[in-house]
């Protein structure tokens, strides 16, 4: 399928962006930047304009998600803007009851853990049958639409939780330090696995394919968790599911970059998925991950600790990156991780200045 004449990848000059030109593989003038959770708590202007709203009601407001999308494009000058929302949106558009409780992450009413949980699940049905699920999606393509009205030529990527990340958090009810419950599940029974591993892909991928046909230039699929995983049990039982999220959007021709925490060992079997794109964690080197990966763009790596560090050590560190990404055929620059909220902003824009810079 083509993208619809208004996308900018077809009418306006998100072609020619420099993230753009990264991520599919040629270096453009100056390495792009922008940064995981650049929208967010690390900028006075989020809290103030997220006052007495919470967090799934701020993503579900296509006017708030626009303006807090678009703010840390103006002060820091990134070169994209990641679209706001969580990655449990699809699954409450879904019809699954989910908050997001402060200091804690996602909670769910009803965690999914046998067999007849997961055949109460809410019917999806097709992608683009008008149904139910269809019509709940539609706020998100209004969210993308109003956010491009407010980033002009600066491209949006859009992105999604990865079908693991998903299933762990509605497998355990709420974050887990070792997804124990998941992985139990995974392991005891494969069938009932396999079938929550296919409902979270549909929802995930219909969640990014909302996003690019509304506008968005590129997704990131987020495996926050699947670091937890063994080689073994990520290919055989976790991997045809991010396949088949990306699936989604995979005849859209928009660049797909794949990222995890803890996923070093992962590397390979992630981009296998079908992504074009590797985001790389602070814990592996973009050396390694281009000798490992040839002739794949990477993203990554700068260490998010370090964003506290005098300037001198931050200097010296981002320089140390964009030299490193030197080994990919290109490189975006951005975190191995998150922006941490407690991160003083105006690091992040002298961040963006230096790579500029090189």
């Amino acid at each position: 399928m083509a993208l619809p004449s208004s996308h900018p990848l077809v009418s306006g000059t998100a072609a020619s962006s420099p993230l753009l030109t990264a991520l599919r593989g040629q270096r453009p003038e100056h390495p792009p930047v922008w940064f995981m959770r650049q929208a967010g708590r690390s900028l006075p202007e989020y809290r103030r304009v997220r006052e007495g709203t919470t967090m799934l009601e701020s993503c579900v407001n296509p006017e708030l998600v626009a303006e807090i999308t678009a703010q840390p494009v103006r002060r820091h000058g990134v070169d994209a803007g990641i679209f706001f929302s969580d990655i449990v949106v699809p699954l409450m558009l879904a019809g699954l009851d989910v908050r997001i409780e402060p200091g804690i992450g996602p909670v769910f009413g009803s965690p999914i853990r046998t067999a007849a949980d997961v055949d109460a699940l809410p019917d999806l049905g097709a992608a683009g049958d008008g149904g139910e699920f269809d019509g709940a999606l539609g706020v998100i393509g209004e969210a993308v639409t109003a956010t491009l009205e407010q980033l002009g030529d600066t491209p949006l990527i859009g992105f999604g939780g990865a079908p693991f990340t998903l299933a762990a958090y509605m497998v355990e009810g709420k974050p887990s330090r070792d997804h124990l419950g998941a992985r139990r599940l995974m392991v005891g029974d494969p069938a009932t696995w396999a079938r929550l591993m296919e409902w979270t892909a549909h929802v995930t991928g219909r969640f990014l394919r909302t996003q690019v046909l509304a506008g968005a230039s590129a997704v990131q699929l987020f495996d926050s968790w699947a670091g937890s995983l063994s080689v073994a049990h990520y290919t055989q039982s976790c991997a045809p599911a991010s396949a088949a999220a990306f699936a989604h959007v995979s005849d859209l021709d928009v660049p797909r970059i794949h990222f995890g925490t803890h996923t070093g060992h992962l590397l390979e079997a992630m981009h296998a998925t079908g992504a074009t794109v590797m985001g790389v964690d602070a814990e592996t080197t973009l050396q390694d991950a281009a000798r490992r990966l040839p002739g794949v763009p990477l993203q990554g790596n700068i260490d998010p600790a370090v964003l506290a560090a005098p300037w001198e050590t931050v200097e010296r560190h981002v320089r140390e990156v964009v030299e490193a990404g030197r080994a990919a055929p290109s490189h975006v620059v951005n975190l191995g991780h998150g922006v941490p909220p407690d991160t003083h902003p105006e690091v992040l824009t002298r961040i963006v200045g230096l790579v500029h810079e090189l």
